[in-house]
């Protein structure tokens, strides 16, 4: 398992999909996550330290299991088929349960629990972001396809602003 960060929520355009960015801790790929504009919204939320009147799904989740008696120590991201990350939340006791990942990392802010990710989902959708200096990588680098999404990635990051998560 990988330690990751969130860095934060952004929209896909033209599709105007959120999609949240996790970074590895001690390295340079990130991994991004689509999902739901609910999901976006709590996670931002979280990340801004914005504390709504009412508790919303995840902070209650998070006050019930306090209240029980227990912790969640960790989100762990398991799983990506299909494009479909799925997750798991980890209490103090040991007890796992599965969880979507977009709720797992929303929960993972509000619990502040350290956020996982499997060796095979960092393989498989992790995308390496990188300043080279050109003339000394003797590495033959990225194919052209390679060379196009990461151009189109970095584009995408560039465009984003906070206030694209605003109601």
């Amino acid at each position: 398992m990988i330690e990751v960060e969130i860095v934060g929520v952004r929209i896909e355009l033209p599709s105007n999909q959120p999609l949240v960015l996790l970074r590895e801790i001690h390295g340079e790929r990130h991994v991004p996550i689509w999902i739901g504009t609910p999901e976006a919204s709590a996670i931002a939320l979280a990340q801004q330290g914005v504390v709504p009147p009412r508790p919303m799904t995840h902070d209650l989740l998070v006050d019930v299991v306090e209240s029980l008696g227990h912790s969640v120590v960790s989100v762990n991201i398991v799983a990506v088929e299909d494009n479909i990350f799925y997750g798991q939340l980890q209490f103090e006791n040991g007890t796992t349960v599965s969880s979507r990942a977009s709720d797992a990392l929303a929960v993972a802010l509000r619990a502040k629990c350290r956020i996982w990710c499997a060796d095979s989902v960092m393989d498989e959708a992790g995308v390496r972001i990188t300043e080279h200096d050109e003339g000394e990588d003797t590495d033959p680098g990225p194919t052209v396809d390679e060379e196009r999404e990461l151009r189109r990635f970095r584009e995408f990051l560039d465009d984003v602003e906070p206030e694209d998560f605003d109601g």
